[in-house]
């Protein structure tokens, strides 16, 4: 039958099969189809070439991370402020003065956050002898009562992390900072020099990525997909930090009203940790904890801050945030967890601060390359 049909239409290849008599594309006189299939050796090959380039591309971002750490951070900063740079030069301010006047205000609020934070901070090293007195004696009682911790006041007097121990070892603690502080003052540098240069070329790096691809398709999946990170990256920092400073602002008063010491300070990290999903909400609220325990003997009077910040970065997190900003940002909560667990063990906390952008570029993307499309798959007649 197949012969036949070939001998009487030979510019085409009809699949005659039980139940199917679907007609396939034609084929060009003179040539024949050539079905490859590839073998389980051959899928197995391609996977492990793939897997040794990811391997390789990550050990070379964590071999590069002095310098590619601040580049990354100020190519996400730029985007964020690219908006903030578009504004300004529709007032005629050249693009280098306001990539130069963005990122000297930016770097001047952090340093003035940092200065004003130094003072409470260093208060609190000052009082770390004492508070740890305290909490030693609050909790240790209800430590004891637990036999099978075999816990005594000679364990807390014994070991490396007792008082004296760490008086001895405070030198090589010192020594170590010190040794971090030079590679920090030159990633900001690197940081500051590469906000600057990208804030200012960053219409002429849009063109040349554009123009990188030949064909119009290609060129205008390239626009959607850099609008969309633009877009993204802006509305979702903007909005979020009217909302976390709102909890900062929540959060002073209700540290004033637990009898926390330096409330501000406690507002301030709160809303820096909100920026870091999970992680920082849990350590937020352990310190919180930790804070209250050491100001108040009553263990329910101790836990109200912590407990009073979790209920309102609940409701933030729960309520406002998805009314205000809707469902075009959600990401999954899984691989947002995933990609903060990544990038803080690769970068550490500024890769921790990293993740969320990382993740909001990664959702554009592929939004752009693969668009939802309804899969029909063909069920037995």
């Amino acid at each position: 039958m197949e012969n036949r049909v070939e001998r009487l239409h030979p510019q085409y290849a009809i699949r005659m099969q039980e139940g199917e008599g679907e007609e396939e594309e034609p084929v060009r006189p003179g040539l024949q189809r050539v079905s490859v299939r590839k073998s389980t050796l051959d899928l197995a090959q391609a996977w492990a070439v793939i897997g040794i380039f990811t391997i390789l591309a990550f050990a070379a971002i964590d071999h590069a991370s002095t310098v590619l750490m601040p580049v990354t951070l100020a190519v996400v900063v730029g985007l964020i402020l690219g908006l903030a740079a578009d504004r300004l030069q529709e007032f005629g301010i050249p693009p280098m003065a306001t990539a130069l006047l963005l990122s000297t205000v930016f770097v001047v609020l952090l340093f003035l956050t940092a200065n004003a934070l130094f003072t409470p901070l260093t208060d609190l090293a000052a009082n770390a002898p004492a508070m740890l007195e305290r909490a030693e004696a609050r909790v240790l009682p209800y430590l004891e009562q637990h036999k099978w911790l075999k816990l005594s006041p000679a364990a807390f007097n014994s070991g490396p992390m007792t008082m004296d121990a760490l008086a001895e070892n405070s030198g090589t603690i010192l020594s170590t900072l010190a040794a971090n502080v030079t590679p920090a003052i030159v990633q900001g540098l690197i940081f500051f020099a590469a906000l600057i240069m990208f804030l200012g070329s960053r219409h002429h790096i849009r063109r040349a990525l554009i123009i990188s691809f030949r064909d119009r398709a290609r060129r205008l999946s390239a626009i959607r997909i850099i609008n969309s990170i633009e877009t993204a990256l802006g509305f979702y920092f903007a909005t979020a930090a009217l909302l976390y400073a709102v909890a900062g602002l929540i959060m002073t008063v209700i540290a004033w009203a637990g009898g926390l010491s330096s409330p501000i300070v406690w507002g301030f990290f709160t809303f820096l940790s909100s920026f870091i999903p999970f992680l920082g909400v849990t350590g937020m609220t352990l310190a919180l904890a930790i804070g209250g325990l050491l100001t108040h003997d009553n263990i329910l009077l101790g836990l109200a801050p912590a407990m009073g910040f979790f209920a309102v970065h609940a409701l933030m997190e729960n309520l406002v945030t998805p009314a205000v900003m809707g469902r075009r940002l959600e990401i999954n909560p899984f691989v947002v967890f995933v990609a903060i667990i990544f990038w803080t063990w690769l970068w550490g906390a500024v890769g921790a601060m990293l993740a969320l952008p990382l993740s909001l570029i990664s959702m554009a993307i592929a939004q752009e390359l693969m668009p939802n499309q309804k899969f029909k798959p063909r069920l037995p007649g």
